[in-house]
Order: C-alpha cells, then sequence, then structure tokens
C-alpha cells in the first residue's frame, strides 16, 4: 500500500492565492481614497485676476492685494448706512465666520469693501465690524478713495456702485452686487455666489475648502 502524500496546495496556486489576497487589500486601499478626493475636486472657472490696489482696513492699515495672496478670500460690497440688504449680507460672513473657524478652513479670509466710502471711515467701519463680531485675523473691512472704490468694485469685481438719492428709511440709496466673490489664493477670481441662495452659500463654502486644501496657503491675512 502506498504512502499517502501529504494535502497540500501547490506551489503555483499558493502563489497566485497570495497575490489575489494581496491585491484585495492594497487595490481598495489605494483607489478608494482617489475616488473621494476626486469626488471633491471641483473644475472653478476663472473670472479675472484681482489687479494691484491701495487700500484702508478697519485697523487703519494700508490694505492692498499682497494681502490677499497665499489664501482663499470670500469678499462681499456693504455700507455702514444701508437699511435694506447690507444687514443680511453681514450677517451671512458672520456665520461664515464661525463656519470657516475649523482649521482645515483657517486660510479662509473674509474682505468686505464699502461703497459708501466718503462716510465709511476705518472708525466707522471698525464699530460696525464689531456689530457683526468679526475677528481682524479672519475678516476685514475696507475703504478709501472713492474712485480706487469704483474702479475695483465695477471692474475686476464684476459689480454695481451707483447712488440712487436716498432709501424710504432716510438711508442713503446706493445700488450694488448681492454676490460673494471667491477669490483663490493667485488672486483669481473662482466663483460668483448668490448671497440670498443658502444652497449657493453652502456650495461656495465647498469650494473655498477645495481652494484651501488644495492651493498651498500661507494664512497671511493683511500687510
Amino acid at each position: 500500500m502506498r504512502p499517502r502524500r501529504p494535502i497540500g496546495i501547490p506551489g503555483n496556486k499558493l502563489l497566485i492565492g497570495l497575490l489575489g489576497t494581496l491585491v484585495a487589500i492594497v487595490v481598495p486601499a489605494i483607489i478608494l481614497p482617489t475616488l473621494v478626493c476626486r469626488k471633491d475636486a471641483y473644475d472653478l472657472p476663472d473670472l479675472g485676476t484681482v489687479p494691484p490696489f491701495s487700500l484702508v482696513d478697519d485697523q487703519h492699515q494700508t490694505f492692498t492685494e499682497a494681502a490677499l495672496r497665499g489664501h482663499p478670500t470670500i469678499v462681499d460690497f456693504v455700507f455702514t448706512r444701508c437699511d435694506s440688504i447690507c444687514p443680511m449680507l453681514s450677517a451671512r460672513m458672520a456665520k461664515l465666520q464661525e463656519k470657516l473657524s475649523d482649521t482645515r478652513a483657517e486660510s479662509i479670509k473674509l474682505l468686505s469693501i464699502s461703497v459708501d466710502p466718503q462716510h465709511d471711515t476705518p472708525d466707522v467701519l471698525a464699530a460696525y465690524a464689531h456689530r457683526f463680531g468679526a475677528h481682524p485675523d479672519k475678516w476685514r473691512f475696507l475703504t478709501g478713495p472713492r474712485e480706487d472704490i469704483v474702479r475695483l468694485v465695477t471692474g475686476p469685481f464684476m459689480g454695481l456702485m451707483r447712488p440712487e438719492g436716498v432709501s424710504p428709511g432716510g438711508a442713503p440709496a446706493i445700488t450694488h452686487s448681492p454676490f460673494f466673490l471667491l477669490v483663490d489664493a493667485n488672486l483669481t477670481v473662482r466663483g460668483v455666489y448668490d448671497s440670498r441662495d443658502l444652497p449657493k452659500v453652502e456650495q461656495m463654502m465647498r469650494h473655498a475648502r477645495y481652494l484651501a486644501r488644495t492651493g498651498g496657503a500661507t494664512y497671511k491675512f493683511g500687510n
């Protein structure tokens, strides 16, 4: 009677089995994170570049385009005597400041530009900033010569800045944009979002986080 051979797996089959197990473990570990990252990738438009400018912020500091370089910035347009859309705009910005306060969003900054610069001095803007709980390391307010503001607002920021007399409440009526703009670390405008549309505001935050994650932000804000 012949002795029985040990029961086992031939070498080539064992090797194939090990390779199959390795592929089953390693490939998902590489491919799945890649797919997740692709899901959060956005093809944002190029809407032009913010040119050189020099204004003054609510901290009495000179504020130039260099202060926007190296991080994403969300921009809006308000004025302190506004009794129409501005309180809502600034309240939305205050909420953005709160929602973008985690470490991953640290580099995202907020910028409000006054369309009533003759009245909105740095001190007036500082009081307005305090009213909405603005933190200067996150959110600044700009004023300066009217012609410089007009050139910036109606040029690269594609907005309006047109006096329309006096509102029913007695405040100046100045037509201006109700939109947020998103500027990337290279001073390129990458999106325009209706502040009155909450899904659009949520989309803007996702886009800003994407730019913060992929843009090599330096967290600098102000000069």
